[in-house]
């Protein structure tokens, strides 16, 4: 789904007004200004229509312990501004600008106060007011382009607009904008997925739900959850909870949560990795986007520490390898679901290619993936194309986890859907975003997975098809003359022949060895206390297809052709 065009240009006429910034900031920092000065505007915007009652209001009660409540009240939103000023009336004393504009920061909420001070704008003020720039750039937010009341524009194109003006500024400053940017259609499909025949929250009345994300950015999979949630019932409630550990983008999705009326206390920010903010929690869905091939030594001690608590916290299973923590945040969601008994929960939750396959049988990400598929609580993997993400090209995946498959045809079996080749391509790359998945394509998937059948690009597996015994097969040590080397009468492994073998869960080990290993080695054995069970999903070769190479002669008529081509050429050269 292709940001509007309402959206791209409101979101275009914004960061024109970095043009005024030219030769105080850089181009890579006009983010830092432009950013926390669209989401005040927005506020200003949302609170304008009930400024007056509001200032009345506060002269009443502003000695009152409960004047928070009443204010919100009055406001009829969730945070107020009780300054004088908005941001015309700042027009009016030029020559006051800085200290006005303060007063008028001051007087919002504490819940905005938070959001500004994670943006650490008041720096900003300072800067612009000694250069000179600070009435220049209020001004501009002033005019219609910086227009921001809901009359005209939504909450939801609101969203859109912070996270492309975060994609512009982070393209100016050489950053990923993917890290906090996941497309749309992508939130869609999970989304469609997350819910898909959830009867509680399809035809229920006045049910209330739970959704978090442990990677919330701006709050982009958080919102169009609930949106979509909205569109199928909308006596259903969704509670977002999320944590977030880059500022900027935790005041931005705090403000998000505000400006639309949700409960923007559930918007933690901190590391989620070794600061969990939701400890002992539950939730009834769990979406997210976590950073892939990002290294977690700065939160090693403390995710070891709650890895020695073993299932008492969030690593019972293991832990992958310091280079890359995205299982860590897949061990999380696990870790927040209800228990059966309490509905049960379901994740979507995307990951790069690593997680299907890395690390030996005994190593971390294997026992994450043993645990995951020996609990039955993988339902679905889906492939996704190539070139859908701003940051990356490389092969991305959504893994679908549920508690609640006993019982149902889901029960003991792992569905992997392969979509690679459902996108079209784009007008116009949007960094490494070269495609898009289109509405047809989500549908179609959608379909895949609830259809639970077999197709050319959906398979059923069974759990115990991914997993496989590792054994080590001994060759024995000999001495000068040829003949085993013995101790207390057994032979002594050669640790230069020694070899392992991958035998499938579901076949005997002893029958394999008999078939797979004597035939070649009659000498040989299995040494049985070195066994280890392993798990892995080797996605592309359940879809791999055989393609015959061309006849010889054809390939010998391609070469000749070439061959004349550059006999062609060399002509030219040495003419």
């Amino acid at each position: 789904m292709s940001l509007s065009a309402n959206v791209s240009e409101k979101a275009a006429l914004i960061w024109a007004i970095a043009d005024k910034l030219t030769g105080v900031y850089k181009p890579h920092e006009y983010g830092e200004v432009i950013l926390p000065l669209t989401v005040i505007r927005r506020f200003g915007c949302i609170l304008a229509d009930t400024k007056d009652a509001v200032l009345a209001k506060y002269e009443t009660v502003k000695d009152l312990p409960m004047r928070d409540v009443l204010l919100r009240n009055a406001s009829g939103k969730a945070f107020y501004n009780t300054s004088r000023f908005t941001f015309e009336r700042l027009l009016d004393d030029p020559d006051n600008i800085e200290a006005n504009f303060r007063d008028y920061l001051n007087g919002f909420s504490e819940n905005v106060q938070d959001i500004l001070e994670k943006f650490k704008f008041d720096g900003q003020i300072t800067t612009m007011a000694n250069k000179g720039i600070l009435y220049i750039v209020i001004k501009e937010f002033t005019t219609p382009k910086a227009n921001l009341h809901p009359d005209v524009i939504s909450n939801l194109e609101m969203g859109y607009i912070f996270e492309e003006i975060i994609r512009r500024f982070s393209e100016s400053h050489n950053e990923d904008a993917g890290q906090h940017y996941t497309p749309r259609e992508v939130i869609q499909l999970m989304v469609n997925i997350l819910f898909y025949d959830d009867n509680d929250v399809l035809s229920g009345n006045n049910v209330v739900k739970t959704i978090y994300d442990p990677a919330c950015g701006t709050g982009g999979m958080l919102s169009v959850a609930e949106e979509y949630l909205h569109k199928l019932n909308t006596s259903t409630e969704l509670m977002a909870f999320g944590q977030e550990l880059n500022d900027q983008t935790f005041a931005i999705c705090k403000a998000d949560m505000l400006i639309k009326g949700n409960n923007a206390d559930f918007i933690k920010d901190g590391n989620t990795l070794s600061d969990d903010q939701f400890e002992g929690q539950t939730f009834d869905y769990v979406l997210s986007n976590p950073p892939f091939g990002r290294e977690w030594k700065n939160e090693k001690a403390a995710v070891e520490a709650e890895a020695k608590r073993g299932f008492a916290g969030r690593f019972g299973p293991g832990l992958p390898a310091t280079s890359d923590g995205q299982m860590l945040f897949l061990l999380t969601a696990i870790s927040k679901m209800k228990e059966q008994k309490d509905g049960g929960s379901r994740i979507a939750i995307i990951h790069n290619g690593s997680p299907l396959f890395t690390g030996d049988a005994g190593s971390g990400p294997s026992e994450i993936r043993r645990y995951i598929l020996e609990n039955d609580l993988l339902e679905a993997i889906i492939a996704l194309p190539n070139d859908i993400f701003y940051n990356t090209g490389i092969a991305t995946y959504i893994w679908v986890l549920s508690n609640k498959k006993a019982g149902t045809k889901r029960e003991g079996k792992v569905q992997l859907i392969n979509v690679n080749g459902l996108y079209e391509k784009r007008r116009k790359a949007l960094g490494n975003k070269r495609n898009d998945i289109p509405e047809s394509a989500i549908h179609e998937i959608t379909r895949l997975y609830g259809d639970f059948v077999e197709s050319e690009i959906s398979k059923i597996f069974d759990t115990t098809d991914f997993g496989y015994t590792k054994i080590t097969v001994e060759r024995p040590l000999k001495d000068e003359n040829g003949q085993p080397v013995l101790k207390k009468g057994k032979p002594q492994p050669d640790t230069a022949l020694r070899d392992t073998e991958n035998v499938p869960l579901k076949e005997d080990i002893h029958t394999y060895f008999d078939r797979e290993v004597l035939p070649f080695a009659p000498d040989a054995w299995i040494d049985e206390k070195k066994s280890k069970v392993g798990y892995e999903i080797p996605f592309t070769r359940y879809f791999y297809k055989y393609e015959a190479p061309k006849p010889s002669e054809e390939i010998k008529q391609e070469i000749l052709a070439i061959e004349a081509e550059l006999d062609g050429a060399l002509a030219e050269v040495f003419k």
